[in-house]
């Protein structure tokens, strides 16, 4: 049985944790078609048949051309077959769509299938909201394939050693640079590779007037910064916060001297992420962190504005790392056998070789299954659009975001922790990541 308390702590928490990972366009807009169709198709699941076939709502997050590949993929099932018809719904970014979920769920009318970001797995699972998935996926192994999704995208999906949900619109943050600003500047084009090359960087862009990067202080960024640096966030056990470790702290020491000489820009605030995508496309700063999942934007935007676009790995300190993101589709817990069925059979279909090869190509989200690396099709891809691999190829050095109940929360007090670091001249680094680390530990005790 979910707690109420539950719910109140999920909806205050969720945005800092879920901005990380939004990976695209906003995609607002009022209620479509298909919204419509569903207040008259029933409740929960919704179940509710239209002649023989079993009618159930999926609710997505994010608009644009993410939103694009969703509904085409949903009109594909819903072709396939004639025994299950599936409602997509819109229902903003993740922030909006796990709080629209959790209300739902709790009046007794969440969708059968949602997008699920891969961080919130974890207190949506032991809250009980989702169906486990273990027993039809042994059921369906054959079929299923499940040692065909990359391993590196595999750790968020389990909770408590349980299958909960299945890969589907998956990313991690890469570097996006402007060949053209970095051959002006004399700069190797390939680089920078390290954080050392990136300070280098930037320095010969400031003397041409440019920043080296506009950069938001988004989590997950952190989080790579950390891993690069070989540290954890939290402990092993999720008992108690290492982000005030040396590793840890000096992520935050590097962006606030870089911040401090003028060679990055860091914007504050809810439209930190805009301004860092504005800088970028009208070429005040040469190099962003962004999603995978930006790819197909991004090459749009550089053939827009005449400039040459490259990506690449994150740069490395000690080592490369970065953390995964996205969503996975998970199935919610309050269905008949016949919903969850049939739900089953719609995660099977948005999560074949073939979907993952479309919603790829399409966006730039990583193709989630090995054996699309194997066809001709993405091979062909790449091949015309490098841009698009280096994130498959960066995944054997990601690591999964942690799971624990309280890292929502946790994650605000990080984000609040280098805001303040970089901002207030008076505090070290590693004051202010003492501070969140001590009230990170008590919030991990509950």
């Amino acid at each position: 049985m979910i707690r109420k308390g539950t719910f109140m702590l999920v909806a205050a928490c969720l945005a800092a944790a879920l901005a990380a990972c939004g990976g695209g366009g906003g995609g607002e807009g009022g209620e479509d078609a298909s919204a419509a169709e569903a207040k008259n198709a029933g409740g929960a699941g919704t179940g509710s048949g239209r002649g023989d076939k079993i009618v159930i709502r999926y609710w997505y997050a994010f608009g644009g051309k993410i939103e694009e590949a969703k509904r085409e993929l949903v009109r594909r099932f819903n072709e396939s077959q004639d025994r299950i018809e599936v409602i997509a719904e819109h229902q903003g970014n993740y922030e909006d769509l796990h709080a629209k979920v959790q209300a739902a769920f709790a009046a007794g009318n969440a969708p059968a299938v949602t997008d699920l970001e891969i961080a919130s797995t974890g207190l949506f699972a032991r809250s009980g909201m989702l169906t486990e998935l273990t027993p039809y996926a042994d059921r369906d192994a054959e079929e299923l394939k499940l040692e065909d999704f990359h391993p590196g995208l595999m750790g968020n999906a389990y909770v408590d050693g349980k299958l909960y949900g299945l890969p589907f619109m998956r990313s991690t943050p890469i570097l996006y640079k402007n060949v053209t600003m970095l051959k002006e500047a004399g700069l190797d084009p390939e680089g920078p590779r390290t954080w050392q090359e990136l300070e280098q960087y930037a320095r010969a862009l400031k003397e041409r007037g440019k920043y080296a990067m506009t950069l938001p202080i988004d989590i997950w960024f952190y989080e790579a910064l950390v891993f690069q640096s070989g540290g954890r966030i939290l402990s092993e056990d999720g008992r108690k916060a290492l982000f005030n470790s040396p590793e840890g702290v000096e992520p935050v020491a590097f962006w606030k001297r870089l911040a401090e000489e003028g060679l990055i820009k860091i914007p504050i605030g809810d439209e930190a992420g805009a301004a860092a995508d504005k800088d970028w496309a009208n070429q005040i700063s040469a190099l962003r962190f962004a999603s995978t999942a930006n790819v197909s934007a991004a090459i749009e935007i550089a053939e827009g504005n005449g400039f040459e676009l490259a990506t690449s790995f994150m740069p490395a300190n000690r080592q490369y790392g970065v953390p995964t993101g996205g969503c996975q589709l998970v199935i919610t817990s309050k269905l008949s056998d016949e919903e969850k069925e049939a739900a089953w059979e719609f995660l099977k279909f948005m999560t074949t070789t073939e979907s993952t090869i479309f919603q790829h190509r399409h966006v730039g989200y990583l193709p989630t299954r090995l054996s699309a690396l194997e066809t001709d099709e993405l091979q062909a891809h790449f091949e015309r659009y490098p841009q698009y691999k280096v994130a498959f190829e960066q995944l054997a050095y990601a690591q999964p975001r942690p799971m624990e109940n309280a890292y929502p929360e946790i994650t605000m007090l990080i984000r609040n922790a280098i805001e303040k670091a970089i901002l207030d001249p008076d505090v070290t680094p590693q004051e202010a990541m003492d501070e969140a680390a001590a009230k990170a530990d008590k919030l991990l005790a509950k």
